[in-house]
């Protein structure tokens, strides 16, 4: 349990480095440039910690697909990037991919 809270503030994290990054102009807005390191630092951090418990491809699978996931979002939702189908499908495969790969595996149908 432990691991997937880490793992669930490394995305958060992400997010919002990637969310300072986009405000940092360039590194050249000193505050939102901070933020980014701090959000990366964090991020990398906590994931680092949730790897103790929670196995790596599937660490990595959720916190890259959901961080993917929530970016996306918040460019179209607070900076208006276009939203059209294929933004869509996108969004839809990814998180279908994080879904896939949490989903129980039987041990004797290996590809």
């Amino acid at each position: 349990m432990k691991g997937y809270i880490a793992l669930g503030i490394s995305i958060i994290s992400e997010v919002f480095g990637t969310t300072m990054l986009k405000l940092s102009d360039g590194f050249t807005s000193f505050f939102p440039s901070i933020g980014v390191i701090v959000g990366y630092g964090l991020s990398f951090y906590c994931l680092s910690l949730c790897l103790k418990t929670v196995p790596l491809s599937l660490a990595y699978a959720i916190w890259s697909g959901l961080g993917t996931a929530f970016t996306a979002l918040i460019g179209v939702l607070v900076w208006r990037d276009p939203f059209n189908i294929i933004t869509l499908v996108g969004l839809v495969l990814i998180i279908g991919g994080v879904i896939l790969l949490n989903a129980p595996k039987s041990p004797d149908k290996v590809l």
